[in-house]
């Protein structure tokens, strides 16, 4: 069986499981499961902490596995990303209070601290940038004032926490991460499973990305038509019985299927219908 690692908790877990369900695998029905076989599918879920899936994937006792960007980098582990799964996406800054430091060449003899220690060591050596680093696990907004750090490292989003601390963000962005299938370095990926296994994620980030739009349209503007819609290949396009009239079916992005559909309206399109993807293959 393909055994595959997957996040146990955190915010990795939920989004991880629910892509899974949609790619037609079962998932544990209690957070206490640690194992679940899935012997229609021919696979082995395991359920491990998110820090820790990237160093048993790197041994080779998992094949495969679904972790943060983030977190396999600094974990430092033999594993590399093969898929990203567009989930759990996440930017990492420096942060100080106002006045301390502009670009990161102002780090040179300060203390940082972070809980991702590996990620900003590595940060700093790329760059040749001589600084302490402290590790510190969970919040790390609280190192400043407490005189830990004169600057910290962590997950920004709104910056809202950061502000409410006192700090502001500074200099370019350590790394951005998202959730990504990895495998150990080297290891082939050549597996008939983890080939169906890639490509049914990969058919449900397309399902996810794309809707199916049906339309009717006058022949005189068919091409104006297909020209918003020219989908994967090349649209449906199928006569109606009323003479001079056709039906077209074409995948869309979603994000841009309500431009398109008033696009279209204003064409002369009628019967403009959106349906989702569940699943797919391209």
């Amino acid at each position: 069986m393909l055994r595959i690692a997957i996040p146990n908790k955190g915010s990795l877990s939920g989004p991880a499981s629910a892509m899974l369900h949609e790619a037609g695998y079962q998932q544990r029905k209690e957070s206490k499961e640690l194992v679940l076989v899935d012997p229609e599918n021919e696979v082995e879920f395991f359920y491990l902490r998110p820090k820790d899936i990237a160093i048993y994937v790197s041994a080779g006792r998992l094949d495969i596995g679904i972790t943060g960007e983030d977190l396999l980098i600094d974990s430092g582990a033999g594993a590399e990303p093969i898929l990203p799964l567009g989930f759990a996406r996440s930017t990492f800054r420096f942060a100080a209070k106002p006045g301390t430091a502009t670009s990161v060449e102002d780090l040179v003899g300060k203390t940082i601290a972070t809980s991702y220690e590996g990620i900003v060591a590595k940060f700093l050596a790329e760059r040749g940038i001589d600084a302490s680093v402290v590790h510190l696990d969970g919040a790390v907004e609280t190192a400043i004032e407490l005189g830990v750090a004169q600057v910290i490292a962590d997950v920004v989003e709104t910056g809202t926490s950061l502000r409410n601390a006192g700090l502001e963000v500074f200099g370019e962005p350590i790394m951005t991460s998202e959730a990504v299938v990895i495998r150990r370095t080297g290891a082939e990926t050549d597996d008939p499973k983890i080939q169906q296994f890639l490509r049914r994620l990969q058919g449900v980030l397309v399902a996810r990305s794309y809707v199916m739009m049906d339309y009717d349209c006058r022949v005189e503007h068919l091409e104006q038509a297909v020209a918003l819609t020219p989908g994967l290949e090349s649209p449906t396009i199928s006569p109606l019985h009323h003479e001079g009239w056709v039906a077209v079916r074409s995948m869309v992005a979603a994000k841009e299927a309500q431009r398109i559909m008033d696009d279209l309206y204003e064409l002369g399109a009628r019967a403009i219908l959106t349906t989702a993807i569940h699943a797919c293959r391209l």
